[in-house]
C-alpha cells in the first residue's frame, strides 16, 4: 500500500516570513495609447521521445527491487504534455527532472503522468496518481495548481511547479499543508531586484519603465509595491510599443522628463530588445534599429575590447532589470548597449562554473532562454522532492541551479524561498557578481 507521509507531533520552528500585503502601484505616466505586443511562438524543447515511450511502465532503476535501503520512494510527475500551449514547456521541465534523477536515482522510481489543459482532467489524473505514489511533483500551469490547491485531494506531499492564483497577495487562499509551491515567479524576481537596488542606492527614487504587455505590467507592479514598502519614492512610465518597438516621440518626451527631474535609478520591466532601445535612446540619441535584428554566428563571439569611457548624463543612471534582459542561447546582442545594467537570473544561466550547475548536462537545442530555465526548474524540482522524501518534516537548504533554495515542509504551512544570482552585463553578456 502507498506510504503516506504525515508530520510528527513536534513543535514547529519559526517559519519563513510570509510576503507582506503589497500597496497598489503608482499610476503610470502614459505618453500615448499603448498597443499590445504579439505573443511569442512556443519553441520545442529537447527531444524526449524515448522518455515518452517509457511512460507506460514508469521509470524504474534496474536495481530498485534489491536496494538495501528498503522499498523505493515512488514519485509521480504530472505535466501537461498533451497541451498545445504548454507541451513544449512541459517537455523541457521533464527533461531536466529526468536528468537530475539519472544523476542521483537514490532508490526512487518515477512515473510521468501526461495531462492536457482541462482542470477536471488534471484533478482526475492527480487523484489517480495519489493512489500509486508517495509524493507528487506538479502540476505546471497556474490554473492547474489553483484547482489542485483548492480541492480536498492534497493528502500526500505535493511539489507544485507554479504558484496558485493570487499567490503573495493579502487575500490569497493558503496552500494545503502538504503542498509546496516552487515555480519561477517573475513577480518575486522583481521584488528581489528592488531589495538589491535599495541596498545599493539607499534613499534613491526609482523610475519604472514598462509597456502595456501584461507580463511587463506584473513585473512593474511587483517592483513598485516592494519599493514603496521599503519607504522609497517611485514613478511609473508606460511607453507604447507598436510592432514591439518603443515609440520614438515618447522616448523624446521621456528624455525631457528625465532632464527636468532625474530619478536616482531606472528599473526596466521590459525585455532585452526594448531595454536596448531605451538605453540607446537615452545615452546617445534616437537611433532607429531594425524591427527584425539580424543574428549571425558572430553573435556568439566575444566583443572586441573597447577603451573604457566614464558614463555621463543619462548613462550614469543605474539601470536594473529582471532575467527578461538575458535572452540566452547565443541571442544576446554583440553590441554593448546593456553594459553596466544589473539583473537577477538563475545560476544555470549566468554562473556556468557553479558547482551544482557543472554536474548536469545542458540540453542540446533547448530553444529559448525560458526553455533552459524550465529545464533548470526540473532539476531543482527533483532535488527538492528527493529531500522532502528523506525529511518529511523539517527545514533544509539547497544550493540549486535556480538559486539558493530554503524549504520548510511538514511542520505547518509549507514555506519556500529562492534567492537568485545577481549579474551585470559586460561586453554584451551578463556576468555573475557577488553581493
Amino acid at each position: 500500500m502507498p506510504i503516506i507521509i504525515s508530520p510528527p507531533p513536534a513543535p514547529a520552528p519559526v517559519p519563513l516570513p510570509p510576503p507582506p500585503p503589497e500597496p497598489p502601484p503608482p499610476a503610470a505616466e502614459v505618453f500615448a495609447i499603448a498597443m499590445p505586443g504579439a505573443a511569442a511562438q512556443p519553441t520545442r524543447a529537447p527531444d524526449t521521445d524515448q522518455l515518452r515511450t517509457e511512460n507506460a511502465t514508469g521509470y524504474r532503476p534496474a536495481d530498485d527491487a534489491t536496494s538495501p535501503s528498503g522499498a523505493p520512494v515512488r514519485m509521480g510527475l504530472i505535466l501537461p504534455l498533451r497541451s498545445e500551449t504548454l507541451g513544449a514547456a512541459a517537455e523541457a521541465l521533464r527533461a531536466g527532472f529526468m536528468a537530475a534523477w539519472e544523476r542521483d536515482r537514490d532508490n526512487i522510481t518515477i512515473t510521468v503522468v501526461e495531462t492536457g489543459d482541462v482542470a477536471q482532467d488534471i484533478l482526475s489524473s492527480y487523484a489517480q496518481t495519489l493512489e500509486a505514489v508517495d509524493l507528487v511533483v506538479g502540476p505546471l500551469a497556474r490554473s492547474a495548481v489553483t484547482a489542485v490547491a483548492t480541492s480536498p485531494l492534497v493528502t500526500k506531499p505535493t511539489i507544485a511547479l507554479n504558484h496558485p492564483e493570487g499567490f503573495g497577495t493579502a487575500n490569497a487562499t493558503p496552500l494545503p499543508q502538504q503542498m509546496l509551491a516552487m515555480g519561477l515567479s517573475i513577480e518575486e524576481e522583481a521584488r528581489q531586484v528592488a531589495q538589491w537596488a535599495a541596498a545599493e542606492q539607499p534613499g534613491a527614487s526609482a523610475m519604472i519603465i514598462t509597456t502595456s504587455t501584461p507580463w511587463q505590467r506584473r513585473i512593474a507592479a511587483a517592483f513598485a509595491a516592494h519599493w514603496q514598502q521599503l519607504g522609497q519614492q517611485v514613478r511609473m512610465v508606460e511607453l507604447s510599443a507598436p510592432n514591439n518597438y518603443l515609440s520614438d516621440p515618447e522616448l523624446v518626451q521621456l528624455r525631457a522628463r528625465l532632464q527636468q527631474d532625474p530619478p536616482g535609478l531606472l528599473f526596466s520591466a521590459m525585455g532585452a530588445d526594448q531595454t536596448r532601445q531605451l538605453r540607446g535612446a537615452l545615452n546617445s540619441g534616437l537611433v532607429h534599429e531594425a524591427d527584425e535584428p539580424v543574428i549571425s554566428t558572430a553573435d556568439g563571439l566575444p566583443a572586441s575590447p573597447a577603451a573604457p569611457v566614464a558614463p555621463t548624463g543619462f548613462a550614469a543612471l543605474p539601470l536594473y532589470g529582471t532575467s527578461a534582459l538575458n535572452a540566452g542561447g547565443g541571442m544576446n546582442s554583440p553590441t554593448n548597449e546593456l553594459d553596466g545594467v544589473r539583473l537577477l537570473d538563475l545560476p544555470w544561466q549566468v554562473q556556468r562554473d557553479h558547482p551544482a550547475v557543472m554536474v548536469y548536462p545542458h540540453p542540446v537545442q533547448a530553444g529559448t532562454a525560458d526553455m533552459e530555465r524550465l529545464f533548470a526548474l526540473g532539476i531543482d524540482a527533483y532535488r527538492v522532492a528527493r529531500e522532502v522524501s528523506r525529511k518529511p518534516a523539517g527545514r533544509f537548504s539547497i544550493d540549486g541551479v535556480t538559486g539558493r533554495l530554503t524549504v520548510d515542509f511538514g511542520q505547518g504551512p509549507a514555506r519556500f524561498e529562492r534567492v537568485e544570482q545577481p549579474a551585470v552585463f559586460q561586453h554584451g553578456v551578463p556576468q555573475a557578481v557577488q553581493q
